[in-house]
């Protein structure tokens, strides 16, 4: 308590105290300003950073994605290649084996087989198809006579989706071949393989069903229908 300093304030002390007051301030503001030019140079050193490391992983996603897209080209050209190879090979396959069973039943009709439906047929044409066909259409195995003809359609694999294209072959002929315009043509379907629906829809639509049992080729026309 006695070494407090009890004496009047005089105008040289104000002074003194103002300017102090006024050399800490100073001194803060530097302070402050050192700070903040230190901060923004931080600032600036980790945007750059940032840059840096967000322009490096840009590149590096480019770089991924063109590599994943040649990687994805190559893999799809090399499954196009592949498919065609195999729709090549199996349809190569099923030119053969439909080749196989329109030879087998041609053989059986021309060994002997053209009496049925009634009707003994003089011709038997295989094939029969010629540009100058107004309704493109192909006929597997055609017989005639003076009054009649059969139309034979031979798959390998037949299904009951077939059968309305089976029944048209009796309008495109008698249009691509007006001479037998008048000439009544029965229908039918020859495959290596049937199944119950199929030989129902067939009774159904008057298409005689020919068919391989063992060595021996089946007829069943007691349902056909001329058309």
């Amino acid at each position: 308590m006695d070494n407090i300093d009890k004496s009047p304030a005089t105008r040289e002390s104000v002074w003194a105290e103002f300017r102090e007051i006024a050399q800490r301030q100073k001194e803060t503001d530097r302070q402050i300003k050192e700070a903040a030019a230190e901060f923004r140079q931080l600032l600036a050193e980790s945007s750059a950073d940032f840059r840096q490391q967000l322009a490096e992983s840009n590149a590096d996603h480019e770089r991924r994605q063109k590599e994943w897209n040649e990687n994805f080209e190559k893999s799809k050209a090399d499954f196009d290649r592949r498919q065609k190879e195999l729709n090549k090979t199996v349809g190569g396959w099923a030119n053969n084996v439909g080749a196989f069973a329109e030879e087998y039943f041609f053989n059986s009709f021309e060994q002997g087989k053209r009496g049925f439906f009634g009707e003994t047929f003089d011709s038997i044409w295989r094939n029969l198809q010629y540009p100058e066909q107004i309704i493109q259409d192909e006929y597997d195995i055609v017989m005639i006579n003076g009054n009649s003809l059969a139309i034979v359609e031979v798959k390998f694999k037949a299904h009951e989706n077939d059968l309305p294209d089976i029944v048209k072959k009796a309008e495109t002929f008698r249009i691509n071949y007006p001479k037998y315009e008048n000439h009544k043509i029965y229908l039918a379907l020859a495959t290596m393989a049937f199944y119950p629906k199929l030989e129902k829809e067939c009774k159904k639509a008057g298409i005689a069903t020919v068919k391989q049992v063992g060595d021996v080729v089946i007829i069943n026309d007691k349902h056909i229908k001329a058309f």
